[in-house]
């Protein structure tokens, strides 16, 4: 069986205090949560591992054991041994849960469920480390991230989040009202999710690649090719309020972009940005003979060098 250094885990030194194993827990839990890494897999088995070593370092008893047990023999993380040598016996059922076979065998018997740990409180994760004492009629308040798209934020959305609440996978519809920005923050009654407080979750703006908020404007990147921006053309964007038909101008150059008065992003306020139509111009991926005969012709009748 492989020793496990928790401490290691944690990157905490084996004197620290009770606070500062909180707080590395408290650090590394959000970091690893699996609501922010649903597709990383490794992101997720540290998260196990982190719950795991604050479930024994955060328990003052489960942590006294565990360093009589470490010090006494002079284990090191990962290294092998045989349980049964030092008065331990663990038969795998397979129902260990989130705990390893380390854990199970030299805390199994201690009278606590492990897939029910104090480890998994949601405070732990989302909640103020140093916040000053709430008398017993004050609410809670959990904090937590929550990331939306430019679109759901200007037409507002419905968003379903899942949250880890004492051990418990609470899952919520979260309503997002139109005009919410980056960094905004919305509060969500707990109540009506069987959570005892509210949680606050602080807005992130996830751009496209095509359109970019800046304050309240909206910059979107239109695509034109060589001939449509030398001779002028018009085109019809997709916008955040419906298709709008815009007049490229002759002779635009690349980067340049074309204002829309009052077309932008509209705040929960009311007020309004404009919209920015960013000119890029691309070459056809291929060219049939004809085209690059035309090119070859304009290359040799053109007199201006845009290199000076």
């Amino acid at each position: 069986m492989e020793y496990k250094d928790y401490y290691k885990t944690l990157d905490v030194d084996k004197n620290a205090s009770e606070d500062d194993i909180k707080k590395a827990f408290r650090k590394l839990a959000k970091k690893y949560h699996p609501d922010l890494n649903q597709d990383d897999n490794e992101a997720q088995e540290k998260f196990k591992e982190i719950n795991e070593a604050y479930e024994v370092l955060g328990d003052p008893e489960k942590k006294k054991k565990y360093d009589t047990f470490g010090s006494g023999y002079n284990f090191s993380g990962g290294q092998n041994f045989d349980p049964s040598q030092y008065g331990y016996s663990y038969n795998s059922t397979g129902n260990a849960g989130d705990f390893s076979d380390f854990f199970e065998t030299i805390f199994g018997g201690m009278g606590n469920n492990s897939r029910t740990s104090r480890s998994f409180s949601f405070e732990d994760f989302f909640g103020g480390g140093n916040s000053r004492p709430r008398s017993a009629a004050q609410r809670q308040s959990y904090e937590s991230e929550l990331n939306i798209s430019l679109e759901e934020g200007f037409n507002g959305a419905t968003k379903k989040v899942s949250l880890n609440y004492g051990g418990e996978i609470k899952r919520l519809s979260v309503k997002i009202p139109k005009g919410m920005l980056p960094g905004k923050k919305l509060k969500v009654k707990g109540k009506k999710w069987g959570l005892n407080g509210d949680i606050i979750f602080k807005i992130n703006l996830i751009e496209d690649g095509k359109n970019k908020l800046d304050g309240l404007n909206i910059i979107t990147k239109v695509d034109v090719l060589p001939w449509e921006a030398a001779l002028g053309t018009k085109v019809v964007v997709n916008t955040m309020i419906g298709k709008i038909k815009v007049s490229i101008p002759k002779g635009i150059t690349g980067g340049k972009k074309i204002r829309l008065a009052n077309k932008g992003y509209v705040d929960t306020k009311g007020n309004t940005g404009d919209l920015y139509i960013e000119i890029n111009i691309i070459n056809p991926p291929n060219l049939s003979d004809e085209e690059e005969e035309l090119y070859q012709q304009l290359s040799e009748i053109s007199t201006y060098n845009p290199r000076g």
